[in-house]
């Protein structure tokens, strides 16, 4: 049943802030003269600390990897070029995406993506082509498990190989991670043997599971971010990076009678369930073009679902098999995570493609009611290479301790940063491994944030040259102030 603007617009009417209040997690931005706006580094940092925000500011590293802040360390469990996989090769540079599960014997796996794109021979260390689970021979990306010991003990293997750009993804409800592509090259294309833009499922407990590699067709052949799913309606949602026109989010519900489990997506057909994209309209009705049209947080839109005609794309890219008027676009759609019944959906930035510029946003869609609710707003950074300044949000997770954890991918300093449920921003930590020059500094994206299973470990990646990192300290709850 699909939810017309003027259900929507009279539900806006009875409820009032209750639906502008969907979700956990409250306003944040950094946008002059916007609600929740904070600079909590340095002094203002040390004096949020000590109001029971954040964790104070951030101390330079002497190693110069990554600035924590009082009473914080840092382990590396993996360096691309310098660790080695079980099979003595090394550990694949570019990380991303990546999350959590409980292994057997009291150890942690991690499923860790790797953003490899194009013919191997542009890599130095692309995911080794381990037999049995290559899906393109002649493509750099895939995924590698690591498992951490009790005694802190570090193995790595490769979980899937030959596949292309593979940047978020998403983990299961039973235990598996979802590796996405984000690159649709056909076979033939930058020497690619067969075709990309898929999203594949990984188990990090048992690898013969993972053999003979199945893209997963139903969910569309496109540039893939990341993924989600809702645990109680079954439903996959996706996010789409791409421009020209700018990128979608996407639906998938299951064929009637499905049930979830390990290996049973292999089983699927091709055209299993249904792909649909959103359209989105206000409160009063009017149909909303492109999210960057929001420019309050609290801004809700209610959302239907429009079904993609041709979900692998065989002559047109699915985004541009809709008209103007037709669907709800955003530019830079990426991290996504499940918490607090719903998804939690990144657009990252916006520039002269869209209607409205501004350095990233985070709504949370709510299936309930079938709402957007945008929770995050932030500014153009005016000066991306001063510290203390958000923007560009990627990968993110929703924090035990309450609030989000978010990645920073944007211009500039780099950092990792929590927002209470309230909205409040902290720094967690700062990237601080120069890969430019001294007189031209630069700093890698952060990935793959991400918390262990018990809640006591943050995992991070720099993404160049590809470091994982594993941060612990006195975590805390978050007030709401």
């Amino acid at each position: 049943m699909s939810l017309t603007r003027r259900d929507f617009a009279r539900n806006s009417a009875l409820t009032g802030a209750g639906v502008a209040l969907a979700g956990s997690v409250g306003a944040l931005a950094t946008a002059p003269n916007a609600l929740a706006s904070y600079d909590t580094d340095g002094a203002e940092g040390a004096a949020d600390a000590r109001h029971g925000v954040g964790y104070g500011p951030l101390v330079p590293d002497p190693e110069g990897i990554l600035a924590l802040p009082a009473g914080f360390s840092y382990k590396i469990i993996t360096y691309s070029g310098r660790t080695k996989l079980e099979s003595g090769e090394f550990t694949p540079s570019n990380h991303d995406g990546t999350a959590t599960f409980d292994g057997p014997r009291g150890t942690t796996l991690l499923v860790n993506n790797h953003e490899l794109k194009g013919p191997r021979a542009n890599w130095t260390h692309p995911v080794p082509l381990t037999e049995g689970l290559v899906y393109d021979p002649a493509a750099s990306g895939g995924c590698t498990v690591v498992e951490i010991r009790p005694d802190g003990r570090v193995a790595e293997w490769v979980g899937i190989a030959g596949t292309s750009t593979n940047c978020a993804g998403g983990r299961t409800p039973w235990g598996t991670w979802l590796t996405c592509e984000e690159n649709s090259d056909r076979a033939g294309t930058n020497g690619m043997t067969r075709d990309h833009g898929y999203v594949f499922e990984v188990d990090p407990v048992d690898r013969r599971a993972n053999r003979d590699p199945k893209p997963l067709k139903f969910f569309g052949r496109y540039d893939h971010e990341a993924v989600v799913i809702d645990p109680k309606r079954g439903h996959a949602y996706l996010t789409e990076d791409a421009s020209g026109p700018n990128g979608l989010f996407f639906r998938w519900t299951p064929p009637q009678g499905f049930a979830y489990g390990p290996g049973r997506f292999r089983r699927l057909a091709d055209e299993a369930g249904v792909l649909q994209a959103p359209k989105c309209f206000d409160s009063g009705g009017k149909f909303v073009d492109d999210l960057s049209r929001a420019t309050r947080i609290g801004t809700v839109y209610g959302v239907d679902w429009v079904d993609v005609p041709d979900r692998d794309a065989r002559t047109t890219p699915v985004r541009k098999q809709f008209g103007a008027g037709e669907v709800t676009r955003a530019r830079k759609l990426e991290g996504m995570w499940w918490g607090d019944g719903g998804a939690y959906i990144v657009s990252s930035y916006a520039r002269e493609e869209s209607p409205v510029q501004h350095d990233g946003q985070v709504w949370f869609y709510d299936p309930k009611r079938r709402t957007l609710t945008l929770k995050v707003l932030l500014g153009v950074n005016p000066d991306p290479s001063r510290d203390g300044a958000f923007d560009g949000p990627d990968n993110i997770t929703v924090s035990p301790y309450g609030g989000l954890v978010i990645a920073e991918d944007g211009e500039g300093v780099q950092h990792l940063f929590g927002a209470t449920d309230s909205g409040r921003t902290y720094p967690i930590a700062r990237n601080e491994l120069n890969i430019g020059t001294a007189e031209e500094p630069e700093y890698s994206e952060f990935a793959g944030v991400t918390f262990s299973p018990d809640g006591r470990t943050l995992f991070a990646s720099i993404q160049t040259p590809g470091i994982l990192l594993a941060i612990t300290g006195p975590w805390k709850r978050q007030k709401r102030n």
